[in-house]
């Protein structure tokens, strides 16, 4: 027994070890920091929570963090309704299911910067085409204000995640009893009566970890943002990541950066955690 504890937790030192020097000790000394005048060279004297108190009173960064929850929650609902969605499509009986499921799954393998300048000509370039050919005005100058901006932000995660959500929803799917199914059709059940009945409370463990995995992801965003709208204009379009960044990287202010890093962290967390505990309670046992 001892021979087989020994063994197990020397397989599982390397994986200990990589996450305690890559994870939990950068974590704490951030948090450390957060409590300093740190500027990325000199430790800095010790201030309390000073900087906490600045970060609530900055204008921009509240902006930014408002702007990013709009997006998470609008993000998060669409990326798994069309994921579910997507989910029941290829796992009908139609044909050519697989080359669905790769072809709603590719968007995922493209990286976020390659997605956002992709799309940033779709924005820029193809609706203002289509916009001048069919006199809407609308169409063009697409990523030129704060609400298109935002639109075309929700659009390309919606793009990029609902394939990899998918995935999941069908995981599940496919592992739902048929004789269940059958008996609910047999009974007279219609299509709705059986997705909202029996379908949707037996994927419900699906939908908590497709909330959990949409909500860190769009709440973090940062590569996307950056190379669709660069934040613009004038910083409205502008996430939480990006405008952290920009504060310790261009103005230099590594302790307060920091300040916002760790409340950005209890929020997210928080958040994520709460939908799991509520989601759990919701799930059905197969």
């Amino acid at each position: 027994m001892r021979t087989k504890d020994f063994a197990y937790w020397l397989f599982l030192a390397p994986v200990l070890i990589a996450l305690t020097l890559v994870v939990v000790v950068p974590m704490l000394l951030g948090v450390y920091y957060s409590f300093t005048s740190w500027n990325g060279i000199n430790t800095g004297e010790f201030v309390g929570f000073q900087n906490y108190i600045d970060l609530f009173k900055d204008e921009r960064f509240l902006d930014s963090l408002w702007f990013t929850t709009k997006f998470s929650v609008i993000s998060v609902i669409l990326i798994n309704f069309i994921g579910l969605s997507l989910a029941l499509i290829v796992t009908s009986r139609i044909k050519s299911s697989s080359l669905l499921r790769t072809t709603f799954f590719m968007p995922n393998l493209i990286g976020g910067l390659i997605l956002g300048f992709i799309w940033q000509f779709i924005f820029i370039k193809v609706f203002a085409s289509v916009g001048e050919m069919v006199g809407m005005e609308s169409l063009q100058g697409w990523l030129s204000t704060t609400e298109t901006g935002f639109w075309g932000l929700v659009i390309l995660m919606s793009w990029q995640m609902a394939g990899y959500i998918m995935v999941i929803y069908i995981a599940y799917l496919q592992g739902l009893p048929k004789e269940l199914l059958e008996a609910s059709e047999i009974d007279g059940a219609s299509s709705f009566q059986r997705f909202r009945y029996i379908v949707f409370p037996l994927v419900a463990p699906a939908f908590t970890v497709s909330m959990f995995l949409t909500l860190s992801n769009t709440f973090k965003l940062y590569d996307q943002n950056l190379s669709l709208t660069g934040g613009g204009p004038y910083n409205s379009t502008e996430m939480v990541a990006m405008e952290i960044f920009k504060t310790a990287f261009m103005q230099n202010a590594f302790a307060y950066a920091q300040a916002k890093a760790v409340i950005f962290f209890v929020i997210v967390a928080i958040i994520a955690l709460l939908q799991v505990y509520w989601n759990k309670r919701r799930e059905v046992e197969m």
